[in-house]
């Protein structure tokens, strides 16, 4: 780590955690690409979709445990 990067984690660390956190998003953030937001706004669209569909009765939901079994059997 360079000098400069060494001050900037120094004072990060004395962050409260949420200061921190929304530290973290904004750097994280800065290497995602319009594509990445692309996939990301389809994302929140399919789980808004999907939880609708389970609020409607549209659709039925699993135990982990259920899931996880069906995985493994793969």
């Amino acid at each position: 780590m360079t000098i400069a990067t060494e001050q900037i984690y120094n004072d990060a660390v004395l962050l409260n955690p949420i200061d921190r956190a929304e530290l973290i998003e904004k750097l994280y953030d800065s290497f995602t690409t319009n594509k990445d937001i692309e996939i990301e706004l389809k994302w929140k669209e399919e789980i808004d979709r999907r939880i609708q569909a389970y609020d409607n009765g549209d659709i039925s939901s699993d135990s982990m445990e259920n899931v996880f079994k069906r995985l493994s059997k793969r």
